[in-house]
């Protein structure tokens, strides 16, 4: 069984491999001349007299990399940049924030001023690249209110991410709180040509999740984040400045998809699902494995999807008798914190199907593309069927551990955390299940 375990690992990290995002952005965002095409729009670059970027997120260093690899030679960027990592190689031009990650630090506060201050200087002459990924609604933020501290975002973030609610449900209070998302960036251009590019962590269809949606409409609304508040007992949560601004101010709507300020916009998915679940399928495939795509589970309980997704393990195993077979799986399962311990979601389904696969051919890994899960300094755990004997060999309790929202630490002792460092990518959670026979 320690072969599945290192043949997960396996996987994993060729996958990881597989996804580029300088080159995708250089198949899908071509130019020829001084055309540069968008998806179905063309862009003429000689009818603009500045180019200006503005990345966020986890992926937000290799999508510039990117950028610059199609505009280069002979043309010249400038913006700001805000992501959890410094730049190998900063860029001439490029102002940088090491900005802060699940909860918004002071550069997080001072890249959104940045931000703000860049586009205020755009105007119908100005094409704007935003470069949008994973991570980016704690890696830029300002709140509506003035009057608001940094401590009273933070304490906001940190009831937010660990409220048990859905990520659209947390995006959807964030937007209507904050100064720079939910398409308030695109409005803070409005005269100049926008376009956005995305590697996206969030489901198909959703993308104006990705960083709480910066630059496109919102679909959800005022009413939905009253709702919301009320619905997960967040209101005592907030901070007392927050409270008072709530009572005494009409929340203000956030712009919708018949805004003028999106006639001029573009979008385009660089890096989405299917770009996870092609090299993933591949590298399963290639080790000899039987393997179905599932992505039923997101935003589903950690356990609950821990039972449905071995169930289609077994069902698989059961349909190919003798062979071995593998469930790819991602998106992100909600995974409540309940203790003062280190780890995150992905850990935590790994420790949720410890005790299923007891004594099973089987392995699990789970973990995060952008290598990081949690609270922890990793990217996620992986374990088989002699996982929970050698817990109870070293004296771990993983019922206790999962209680304590302590994950990483049970994985760690046992030498099963997948330890990654940041990856400069953000796609969604990888979960991967493989039997033999």
């Amino acid at each position: 069984m320690p072969q599945l375990k290192q043949l997960a690992r396996q996987i994993f990290h060729e996958t990881l491999a597989a996804i580029d995002i300088p080159a995708t952005m250089q198949r899908k965002l071509q130019r020829k001349g001084t055309i540069l095409r968008c998806g179905d729009a063309r862009i003429d670059l000689r009818n603009f007299e500045k180019l200006r970027v503005v990345a966020i997120g986890k992926a937000a260093h290799a999508m510039v990399e990117g950028l610059e690899l199609v505009l280069a030679p002979f043309l010249r960027i400038e913006g700001v940049v805000s992501a959890p990592t410094a730049p190998r190689r900063p860029g001439p031009g490029m102002k940088y924030f090491l900005a802060g990650h699940p909860t918004p630090n002071v550069e997080s506060w001072k890249a959104a001023e940045g931000i703000l201050a860049l586009l205020k200087k755009c105007d119908e002459k100005t094409l704007v690249f935003f470069l949008l990924s994973g991570g980016g609604s704690a890696l830029v933020e300002l709140p509506l209110d003035p009057a608001q501290t940094l401590e009273d975002v933070q304490t906001l973030h940190r009831a937010l991410v660990t409220c048990g609610a859905p990520i659209e449900a947390i995006n959807t209070v964030r937007k209507h709180l904050s100064a720079v998302k939910g398409g308030r960036l695109t409005a803070a251009a409005h005269n100049a040509t926008k376009i956005t590019l995305a590697v996206s962590d969030v489901p198909v269809g959703k993308e104006s999740a990705l960083a709480s949606g910066p630059t496109l409409p919102d679909p959800t609304t005022v009413a939905d984040t009253k709702r919301i508040i009320a619905e997960y007992s967040l209101r005592q949560k907030f901070s007392p400045a927050l409270q008072r601004w709530l009572d005494k101010t009409s929340m203000p709507e956030t712009p919708k998809h018949d805004a003028a300020v999106f006639r001029n916009s573009h979008f385009l998915l660089l890096l989405g699902m299917d770009d996870l679940f092609h090299p993933a399928h591949h590298a399963v495939e290639a080790k000899g494995f039987i393997a179905c795509c599932d992505n039923a589970t997101d935003d589903w309980p950690v356990e609950k999807a821990a039972e449905y997704l071995l169930e289609q393990l077994e069902a698989l195993r059961e349909t190919y008798k003798g062979q071995r077979v593998a469930v790819i799986a991602d998106g992100e399962v909600s995974s409540p914190v309940t203790g003062n311990g280190v780890g995150g979601r992905n850990s935590a389904f790994v420790l949720a199907c410890v005790e299923k696969i007891a004594g099973k051919s089987i392995a699990v890994l789970s973990a995060g593309t952008d290598g990081i899960d949690g609270n922890s300094p990793a990217a996620g755990a992986v374990a088989d069927g002699e996982t929970l004997t050698r817990a109870r060999a070293m004296g771990l309790n993983p019922a206790e551990a999962f209680r304590q929202s302590d994950t990483f630490t049970f994985f760690s002792n046992l030498e099963d955390a997948i330890v990654t460092g940041p990856t400069g990518n953000n796609l969604r959670d990888l979960r991967i299940l493989i039997a033999e026979p």
